[in-house]
């Protein structure tokens, strides 16, 4: 933690403005190019050992299990490059787990390998556009089985990733059975990006925003023909795969949006004691005192409560850790947009306008939504508290 820390503050923090002087401002993207100062922090990082600090597997990672690197997380959700300068940013934590656990030794060499040398990028291709793609049940692109090959058929969106230049693959998740069990027809597959059918849409825009240089996919997967071996652990076990990936992710988003959160208040408290209005400083007028205390305890709960849900996932797996996670999910990145709200509101008009506070805003408005709707895990939630007196 603290040579995170160290780093972050040494190097990340001062370079945010200078990697996004160097983004390349087209919406073309097929244009986006990689600011040479992330490589630069990568190479920096990597020498130091501060890399693929998620993976508890020490054959691969860290080996640091969930309670450790929470924290670690924690800290590198104060800057929104951070993650990636470790090389600890979703979808590639998500993709690298589900390879260490589940992948062949043929596609951890041909994909795991390179992903955690910080070589390429990927792309996570679940999200569909045509169903409510909360309930992955209702997808509809397909995986079917021919002879020696799977053949991919379908519409993604929101893969986020997929901008990237160094993007060399996706997992996809489709139906392989449909007849089969309905948590027993999926499966995922990895797709080289440039395998012949693979067909990028577009960019999806973020509040307007097109989060260059990754952006977040649309893709049509037109009679996209793949080695049978590109089927991660067979077919049938996508479900079961889903599951296994976003419990470990969920910690990390959480607990980056807890270090965002502490960012925004940081801002907010700042704002308080040095500007002056009607006299007296922000911080002494109205209800601005009790919104800052609010705010800090808000944060701290959120934060011991994704503890222990880190807790419970490295003692009991995912399905001991279930209420937990989803729990997780709705605080955090309510919390975050809580406090980000609060800091735009004592900046005013300036708040408005300014670019760190919108990012913040966004990236708590889409957490809401990317690892499922707070609706979705509430009803678990509920669903297991209510189970405890039938």
């Amino acid at each position: 933690m603290a040579q995170v820390q160290r780093f972050l503050n040494e190097r990340i923090l001062p370079n945010e403005q200078t990697y996004l002087d160097q983004l390349v401002g087209t919406e073309d993207w097929r244009e986006w190019k990689i600011p040479p100062i992330m490589e630069e922090l990568k190479a920096e990082a990597k020498e130091l050992g501060l890399w693929n600090l998620f993976l508890p597997d020490e054959g691969y990672g860290a080996g640091l299990d969930n309670r450790d690197y929470a924290p670690i997380a924690e800290i590198t959700g104060r800057s929104f490059i951070a993650p990636e300068v470790f090389n600890c940013n979703a979808p590639d934590t998500g993709n690298a787990e589900v390879l260490v656990k589940y992948g062949s030794d043929e596609q951890k060499q041909q994909w795991l390998e390179p992903l955690l040398a910080g070589e390429i990028r990927s792309g996570f291709a679940m999200t569909e556009p045509a169903v409510a793609s909360s309930d992955a049940t209702n997808m509809q692109a397909t995986c079917e089985i021919v002879g020696d090959e799977v053949v991919l058929n379908g519409q993604k969106w929101w893969t986020s990733g997929a901008g990237d230049p160094r993007c060399g693959f996706f997992i996809f998740m489709g139906v392989t059975n449909p007849d089969a069990n309905r948590h027993e027809r999926h499966s995922m597959v990895l797709c080289p990006v440039d395998a012949p059918g693979v067909k990028i849409l577009r960019m999806l825009p973020v509040f307007g925003h097109l989060d260059e240089p990754h952006g977040h996919a649309e893709i049509l997967f037109d009679d996209v023909r793949l080695p049978v071996s590109s089927i991660i652990a067979g077919p049938g076990r996508g479900f079961e795969i889903a599951q296994g990936r976003l419990g470990p992710g969920r910690i990390h988003h959480c607990m980056r949006a807890i270090g965002a959160s502490e960012r925004a208040l940081q801002r907010l408290c700042e704002r308080a004691v040095h500007r002056v209005a009607f006299g007296k400083p922000l911080s002494n007028l109205g209800g601005n005192r009790d919104i800052i205390a609010n705010s800090r305890m808000a944060i701290d709960q959120a934060r011991l409560l994704t503890m222990k849900a880190a807790w419970a996932l490295d003692t009991m797996g995912t399905f001991g850790a279930l209420v937990d996670i989803s729990a997780i999910k709705v605080i955090a990145p309510n919390v975050l947009q809580a406090v980000t709200d609060a800091a735009i509101q004592i900046h005013g008009g300036e708040g408005m306008s300014d670019p760190e506070l919108s990012r913040l805003m966004g990236m708590a408005r889409a957490l809401r939504i990317a690892d499922g709707p707070d609706e979705v895990h509430r009803g678990m939630v509920a669903r297991l508290e209510l189970k405890k007196y039938v």
